[in-house]
């Protein structure tokens, strides 16, 4: 059976996430000692136990989610359970390299930290917002985007009918008002600490990217569908640029599900927190079949016809 493996981004955190993991499974305690003792905190203790106001920090969140999913991904390749495809949603496009082989976990957890210090930072120095426009198609936002004055772009395309625009907080209520007036079902302001896949991440970016370039890619055992391309790559250097381009780039999702389906793929696991990446997929492609993998007692319930065993 081939699978593929997707998973979350941020705002996909909760108080508690990962804690059965750790008491359930020898190998889930390990990876969180090792991502306290590689981040110089305890991240463990903030996944474990809160508070959400701390869990929600651009700068804590990124790293809890992102070692939540490779927890669960390695968890899953220890029952027999391995990817032939994998796509992360912004953020969890770093997961899915991790499980993928393309990147080693604790120079990933690194990048990662930096990456949500980073976005963090900007999001202070040049404070934006974003909003989820629901209801009206993507063409048509994209217009009202380049139409505004100010720096406003579609961010997240995260399904038909649903889309994330980012920038300038004057521009983005300009935009939510006009989507409103064009028939939108619904106009979300999101609480995110900066304005995410616009121009103003651009000094995260440039930052960031002196890392990433000084980063070890491999080869690739599984497809990696990006955010930025939306379609399957496995050419490790490519890898790296797009992944440098995807701070200012707008997350594909609907493109990148519908390159997941096209590699052939049968049913698929959100390995990580929550389940927001399946609510997506029902709406691009009710053909692929997501079963969340976030919780021990998911893992518990994986059959005889999933592992192999």
């Amino acid at each position: 059976m081939t699978t593929a493996f997707l998973f979350p981004g941020q705002a996909s955190q909760l108080v508690g996430m990962g804690k059965d993991l750790s008491e359930a499974y020898p190998v889930a305690r390990q990876l969180y000692e090792e991502a306290d003792d590689t981040i110089g905190f305890s991240l463990s203790t903030i996944c474990f136990d809160g508070p959400m106001e701390e869990l929600s920090k651009t700068s804590v969140t990124q790293p809890a989610v992102f070692l939540h999913s490779v927890v669960c991904a390695r968890l899953l390749s220890e029952q027999g359970v391995e990817p032939s495809v994998v796509a992360g949603h912004s953020l969890g496009e770093y997961s899915a390299l991790v499980a993928a082989g393309v990147l080693d976990f604790g120079a990933a957890l690194q990048l990662v930290h930096r990456r949500g210090e980073l976005m963090q930072a900007a999001g202070s120095q040049r404070p934006g917002a974003m909003a989820a426009i629901l209801g009206v198609d993507d063409e048509q936002i994209v217009g009202l985007c380049e139409a505004d004055e100010g720096v406003v772009v579609a961010a997240n395309f995260n399904a038909p009918g649903q889309i994330v625009i980012s920038g300038e907080a004057d521009a983005v209520a300009r935009v939510g008002v006009a989507a409103n007036e064009a028939g939108a079902k619904r106009v979300v302001d999101l609480l995110v600490s900066g304005a995410f896949h616009s121009a103003l991440m651009v000094p995260a970016a440039d930052e960031l990217a002196t890392q990433l370039q000084q980063a070890s890619f491999s080869a690739p055992r599984a497809s990696v569908v990006t955010n930025v391309s939306a379609t399957a790559e496995t050419d490790p250097q490519r890898l790296q640029q797009l992944l440098i381009e995807q701070m200012t780039a707008p997350v594909r999702w609907t493109d990148s599900v519908k390159a997941v389906v096209g590699t052939g793929v049968t049913g698929a696991y959100e390995v990580g927190p929550g389940a927001v990446l399946k609510g997506l997929v029902r709406r691009i492609d009710r053909a692929l079949e997501v079963r969340s993998m976030g919780t021990a007692q998911e893992l518990a319930e994986l059959g005889p016809e999933v592992t192999g065993a």
